[in-house]
């Protein structure tokens, strides 16, 4: 009985130094990035080691439906990917917030949504963006520094074959694919989000979700406004998507569109990642995605 007693404290003792471990190893991610005076130039790559518990993960606006059915429908398909990625990051010591924007009041009584209201208010270095759009905060393009994207989202993206999809306001809530659990936050307040983030210390900054030539750029937690914070930002590009209608300059289809755009942030903004670096397995793709070399 003795041995036997021996034996689970020791393994007990294992698993929580290797749990201690696993929190402990940086995350190694292979950041790309493309120069800015030069479009011909390849892209480059470079390792960084950054602290799970000095980085943090937002969710942008994976809702529970969308106007678009193509685009609610890739959504749904990239939801359980990214859910894996989440967990894995998480289970590193990863901060996670969720950033469905103007649904924050359907989780008001849940805890992310309490931690993200009591985070103690933090004087952010530059003033926070107050333009609007869609009801909420928004860091417009800017022209002088980035030029103009490199896709025409003018008709606001729908890429659903022959008659467009009506634009209104589908959602209600997070998708359900995604989960929440203690020490999560939720908000999709910019100053809520440096709040989190003072509170922390933390200064790296992951953003997926949708869609990128809008929310994951424009909103309030977003691109845009974590870079001019001074944030050290990155994109998971493989946990993306655009508004794009192929039908629209520059005339691609809609997974060579959302890479222009991956390249103009690449080129702007961020370096961006792809999930294998959190989970060590492949890279999310999309079934529709048929190109052989993208």
């Amino acid at each position: 009985m003795k041995v036997l007693q021996k034996l689970i404290c020791a393994s007990a003792l294992i698993t929580m130094m290797t749990s201690t471990s696993a929190l402990a190893e940086d995350l190694e991610l292979n950041l790309r990035s493309r120069s800015k005076e030069d479009a011909s130039a390849d892209p480059t790559t470079k390792q960084v080691n950054w602290k799970p518990e000095k980085t943090a993960l937002i969710i942008c606006d994976m809702w529970d439906d969308h106007w678009c059915k193509s685009a609610s429908r890739r959504v749904a398909e990239m939801a359980p990917a990214l859910n894996e990625t989440v967990k894995a990051a998480r289970a590193r010591g990863v901060f996670i917030i969720h950033a469905p924007s103007s649904v924050v009041d359907f989780y008001k009584t849940k805890p992310q949504r309490k931690l993200a209201q009591a985070a103690k208010f933090a004087k952010a270095p530059i003033e926070l963006s107050t333009a609007p759009r869609w009801g909420t905060s928004w860091c417009w393009t800017d022209p002088k520094f980035e030029g103009v994207l490199p896709i025409d989202d003018s008709d606001m993206g729908c890429s659903c074959k022959g008659e467009k999809c009506e634009i209104r306001e589908a959602w209600s809530r997070q998708i359900k694919l995604i989960e929440m659990v203690e020490g999560d936050a939720l908000t999709d307040s910019g100053q809520e989000t440096y709040n989190l983030l003072a509170e922390r210390g933390i200064e790296n900054v992951i953003l997926c979700g949708v869609h990128l030539n809008m929310c994951v750029l424009g909103r309030p937690f977003g691109i845009r406004q974590m870079t001019k914070l001074g944030k050290n930002v990155t994109l998971m590009r493989d946990m993306t998507d655009t508004m794009y209608n192929p039908e629209r300059p520059p005339g691609v289809d809609h997974f060579t569109g959302t890479d222009l755009v991956i390249g103009h942030v690449e080129k702007y903004w961020c370096p961006s990642f792809t999930s294998a670096d959190i989970t060590g397995k492949k890279a999310f793709k999309f079934k529709g995605d048929l190109r052989k070399n993208p």
